[in-house]
């Protein structure tokens, strides 16, 4: 069994789990707010910060400089001793590290660009390693210097989901003790104006499971999960990942993918679709992926299994998501709160969607174990199974 050992993150509801937990309870989130001059359009956008000051990136990691790893150094800080256990308990050789991200250092290659255009050559201070995608656990392995299994997964909003599957594949096949994983993705102008392009950028605020739902918010995040055999509360109970491939950037009209997901991670769970108290949707907010998500949670679920997006309170945060909200996940089952609710103040609830249960008054979950759905551009899928054990 593969057990969540400890769990940091920052996002729009917060700097901290404590502050997270308030924010996601109370459905408001902080950090989402109208900002301007993201788009090339003359057109404001609702985006998913993180607020207050990011730690430092130390001077002999220069090259890594970017808010991307600031990110990822501010989720650190908070489980820094049991990493630093970790490392000591096995060994630097035997501490993976697996990162998800779709934008890395972007944001800093833009501004790089920026400069070049205007002065004729790049800052002083910037690197291309600061953007390459691989740069999340490069970073973070010479940080900690670790010489185990560093590498980076870019799938898309399925990134860092798939990262808490490699690091557990890992550990079984014997190849670590421990994994550190998750991602990061940071706010760049890049993924803002191509969802924009796309069609799929919300007007206004994003309303998962709405009946006017136009699109998605981006958000910035960062979650890291220790993982390893040592018993803990919580515990990796299954995954499931699939790729149908049916478009680049639409989901199987069907959902056959997001399906073999889900019924793969239950079986490798041990479960049953009763079995689960509470699934975290991806829940984009565009028209199609609510409505093929939706078909496949109620041929699965039916309208049983309370479900719900946070993604209205944290902004997409795609190749942070998928580990972004196991880690939501796991703070729900360690501090036994109430699920988070789905908004529909904005736009009413959208009764043409197959029949699920949305989550829209104060509950409990009735059983220990979360399912969280991660669908990416490319029908790139991946389902965790999350579970308390004590």
């Amino acid at each position: 069994m593969i057990y969540f050992s400890a769990v940091g993150m920052v996002n729009a509801l917060g700097n901290n789990n404590a502050q997270i937990a308030a924010s996601l309870m109370a459905g408001v989130a902080p950090g989402m707010t109208v900002q301007e001059g993201w788009l090339t359009e003359d057109r404001p956008v609702w985006l998913g910060s993180v607020t207050g000051d990011l730690p430092a990136i130390p001077a002999d990691l220069s090259a890594h400089r970017s808010r991307n790893n600031q990110l990822l150094l501010a989720a650190l800080a908070q489980i820094e001793a049991p990493v630093n256990d970790a490392i000591a308990r096995y060994g630097k050789d035997r501490v993976a590290i697996v990162m998800g991200t779709s934008t890395s250092g972007i944001a800093e290659g833009e501004d790089a660009v920026r400069h070049l255009q205007q002065h004729g050559e790049f800052p002083a201070d910037y690197d291309y390693q600061q953007q390459e995608l691989g740069d999340p656990s490069q970073f973070m392995a010479q940080l900690l210097d670790l010489s185990g299994p560093a590498y980076t997964l870019s799938t898309a909003c399925s990134s860092s989901a798939k990262a808490i599957i490699s690091g557990k594949r890992l550990i079984e096949s014997g190849l670590a003790d421990a994994a550190l994983v998750g991602g990061a993705d940071s706010l760049c102008r890049m993924p803002v104006n191509g969802f924009n392009s796309l069609e799929s950028y919300s007007l206004g605020h994003c309303t998962p499971f709405g009946q006017n739902r136009d699109g998605i918010n981006i958000g910035e995040a960062s979650a890291l999960i220790l993982l390893t055999r040592e018993p803990a509360d919580i515990a990796l109970l299954g995954a499931g990942e699939s790729s149908d491939a049916w478009h680049m950037s639409a989901p199987h009209p069907e959902g056959l993918g997001a399906e073999r997901a889900i019924i793969m991670a239950l079986e490798q769970a041990c479960l049953r679709p009763g079995d689960v108290g509470y699934i975290n949707a991806h829940g984009t907010a565009t028209p199609l992926n609510d409505q093929v998500e939706a078909a496949v949670i109620h041929r699965l679920f039916g309208n049983r299994t309370p479900c719900s997006s946070t993604k209205h309170l944290t902004g997409h945060t795609l190749g942070a998501a998928g580990a972004t909200e196991a880690a939501l996940s796991w703070l729900i089952l360690t501090q036994n709160l109430a699920l988070p609710r789905q908004d529909f103040s904005i736009t009413p609830r959208d009764i043409s969607l197959p029949d699920i249960r949305l989550v829209e008054t104060t509950e409990m979950a009735e059983k220990p174990v979360i399912l969280s759905n991660s669908f990416a551009f490319g029908g790139n899928n991946a389902s965790l199974v999350i579970g308390r054990l004590s």
